[in-house]
């Protein structure tokens, strides 16, 4: 279980810190509730405490993960299937799944796509999408800006 003041990633999300653990009542049912704090936007996000685990919630990574989730912004594209609904489940399923190495390189490949051929409408959403929340973790990481973290992100791309 996670305590006030911790700092989690919420796949789909971002990263941000855990404010407080309040009981609220959703559609006729109390549950308990993380209130998190996203440093970018300072967007309010209520994770249920009895799924964190179950969706992918996990502790924000360390400055060396971030390094290296820098580098492969920096590394080669992989290959990427033409098939647009087979690549767009793909992408998707590496974000959901809440590893910040892959959520790289979604991010990496699909800039890569956008400079030689654009994106379309779903997948240039699902790369502001995972830019989000790309940012939100350097940013909560390194104890730095939003636009410090854009600024780090972009020069590896």
């Amino acid at each position: 279980m996670f305590e006030i003041g911790d700092k989690i990633v919420y796949p789909m999300h971002g990263a941000g810190t855990i404010v407080s653990i309040e009981r609220e009542e959703v559609l006729g049912k109390k549950k308990e509730y993380y209130i998190m704090i996203m440093p970018i936007g300072e967007m309010r996000v209520m994770v249920p405490v009895d799924m964190a685990r179950e969706v992918g919630v996990r502790e924000v990574s360390d400055n060396e993960r971030i390094d290296e989730v820098l580098e492969i912004l920096s590394g080669s594209v992989d290959e990427m299937s033409s098939n647009w609904n087979r690549r767009y489940r793909n992408n998707l399923d590496k974000i959901k799944g809440g590893d910040i190495c892959e959520l790289a390189v979604v991010i990496k490949n699909l800039v890569s796509m956008e400079n030689e051929k654009g994106l379309s409408t779903g997948e240039r959403k699902m790369l502001n999408n995972a830019m989000q929340i790309l940012l939100s973790e350097v940013a909560l990481v390194k104890e730095i800006k939003e636009e410090e973290a854009q600024k780090i992100i972009q020069e590896r791309l």
